[in-house]
């Protein structure tokens, strides 16, 4: 058997092929299904067969394209509604491709067409060698329940236990877990590093197993969902119908800075791509700061939305590639063009400049002790109840937007998160919104921690 993982790390997704015998299996395919073509070819494999564990909400997948590409089929939940060609799939279905044996286990809770799947290398053995959870079962966590239009959070949460511990807890604990996303995705809450993992280690060590009764699963689970950005649903839609293939892009239009200035006074946002030091040293007025190096499609869809239409900021073509490509994988695909020149053009047009300044954690400190500035924290909630410094504010970054703390647009404004990435985006935001002297925290909490500086935890105060 041939098994591979493809694992993109901006949208901390995961996807798979399997291949016995020349025919092979992806599984949650990402958006640019290129790589699984090649891999297909470096491997002598035809793509025969699509799965998809469930109709995903934070990225668009490629399973239409990639079908239309090989002539492969897509297999999908009963319950999806789907709305392109394909098979429905539920408990009994079985796949036999070469060697490998593939059964389908329904499992609703994070979405009500949620599947898993099984995969047996009947080469070696008849045991079952491995689980393809999809978003049920994450390493050290499982998929939030708020994604239903007609469900309740309470209702999914109820089914997701039963899933869990009727389906997939009935496996061997020997079983490998492949799940469809980790660390650092919204659809869970408490991801470990991990690729993989397996339904021993799951079943020890996994703090939603632990919990002993479906009511108190429910409770805990419906209590502590993260916020779910507004782009999830309609992603869910778009890939109930299927996405266009993405050459089917528009090719980008570069816009001269005069052109730009005058789409910015009629409420285009410029989106500026670059590293957060290149953007604190001088930037377009107003633009948007979301840098390529993190998570930048699900921040760009959390905060500006599917139907932007940015021009794009950036230093090389690449980058404006490499934005444009990555936008698409959430479903922003109207970019209006990109900066031509970059800011080295705008600044040789003789436009306004904007800088951002960029303070240590040693100026932070004395300025915090002196009372000198509000300083907001923008980590999400269980790093703010990890640790946090004292006198800060919490406002996590995927609220900014809908809640900003102070009226008043002159006050000093701090902004960290954990090492600078999240705040450089918030600080943009509130130059934005007008307030006119903000300072992102160089290296954020983890410089604070690193210089062995003050700060409290929900319980206590740490050295």
């Amino acid at each position: 058997m041939y098994f591979e993982q493809f694992y993109l790390g901006c949208l901390a997704h995961a996807s798979y092929m399997l291949a016995s015998e020349g025919e092979g299996v992806v599984v949650d395919p990402q958006r640019d299904v290129d790589i699984y073509l090649q891999a297909a070819a470096d491997h002598g494999v035809q793509i025969r067969h699509i799965f998809e564990t469930h109709l995903h909400a934070d990225f668009v997948s490629g399973h239409k394209e990639l079908a239309e590409r090989t002539g492969a089929t897509i297999y999908i939940g009963r319950s999806a509604g789907a709305r392109f060609s394909h098979v429905d799939v539920g408990d009994g279905f079985q796949l036999r491709v070469g060697k490998i044996r593939i059964d389908v286990l329904e499992t609703p809770g994070h979405t009500s067409e949620s599947i898993c799947l099984v995969v047996t290398d009947e080469e070696k053995s008849q045991k079952p060698w491995g689980v393809l959870t999809g978003d049920t079962l994450f390493i050290g966590d499982v998929g939030r329940p708020d994604l239903s239009k007609s469900l309740t959070p309470a209702q999914l949460a109820a089914k997701l236990y039963d899933s869990l511990h009727e389906k997939l807890m009935a496996l061997p604990d020997h079983v490998l877990v492949y799940p469809a996303h980790g660390a650092g995705s919204l659809c869970g809450r408490n991801m470990r590093a991990e690729r993989s993992s397996t339904i021993g280690t799951e079943r020890l060590t996994n703090y939603a197993l632990q919990i002993p009764s479906r009511d108190e699963f429910v409770r805990e689970l419906t209590s502590k969902v993260p916020v779910r950005p507004d782009y999830f649903l309609q992603d869910a839609e778009i890939n109930r119908d299927g996405a266009a293939a993405l050459s089917e892009l528009p090719q980008l239009a570069p816009i001269s800075p005069q052109k730009l200035q005058g789409l910015l006074d009629e409420g285009t946002i410029a989106l500026d791509v670059r590293p957060g030091g290149e953007f604190a040293a001088g930037h377009v007025p107003g633009s948007v700061n979301i840098a390529l190096s993190g998570q930048f499609a699900s921040w760009a869809g959390s905060l500006l939305g599917l139907s932007c239409r940015p021009v794009l900021v950036a230093d090389t073509p690449e980058q404006i590639g490499e934005a444009q490509l990555r936008l698409a994988r959430v479903g922003i695909e109207a970019v209006r063009g990109y900066l031509q020149g970059g800011v080295a053009a705008w600044r040789q047009a003789g436009l306004p400049v904007s800088k951002l300044d960029e303070i240590s954690v040693q100026t932070l400190r004395d300025l915090v002790r002196d009372h000198k500035l509000h300083l907001l924290d923008v980590r999400r909630e269980g790093e703010w109840k990890a640790g946090h410094i004292d006198g800060a504010e919490w406002l996590p970054l995927d609220d900014l937007n809908k809640s900003v703390p102070w009226a008043d647009r002159d006050i000093p404004i701090a902004v960290h998160c954990k090492s600078g990435y999240r705040s450089a985006i918030a600080c943009s935001l509130l130059q934005r919104a007008g307030f006119q002297n903000v300072s992102n925290v160089l290296g954020g909490f983890d410089a604070w921690q690193a210089a062995n500086l003050p700060f409290h935890t929900e319980q206590t105060v740490e050295a």
